[in-house]
């Protein structure tokens, strides 16, 4: 079964609130099985436009991705970050070539 993606690009406005949705994501991203490949690390855009920050997360399945976002644990963090940044989010399910 492939894996599924968060594939995320955020403007933070505020980063010392954005701190506090990065804890309050934590439990949801727990219980979808969640990994970090990519947060907030530095970047080079060579084609296009896109915000200051990528995140990827990878899930056990497109479905546990998609459980996450839909579940009240993301949801009640999602409204911690809102206030604070502006995203691009899709997720997507994994090649399985």
């Amino acid at each position: 079964m492939p894996k599924g993606y968060w594939i995320g690009h955020v403007t933070v406005s505020d980063p010392a609130a954005y701190e506090a949705y990065r804890q309050a994501n934590a439990p949801a991203f727990a219980k979808y099985g969640a990994r970090f490949l990519v947060r907030g690390a530095a970047q080079e855009v060579v084609e296009g436009q896109l915000r200051p920050r990528a995140v990827v997360i990878e899930f056990p399945s497109l479905e546990a991705a998609q459980a996450c976002y839909a579940s009240p644990e993301y949801q009640a963090a999602r409204a911690v970050r809102l206030p604070v940044s502006l995203a691009d989010l899709c997720i997507v399910e994994g090649w399985a070539g």
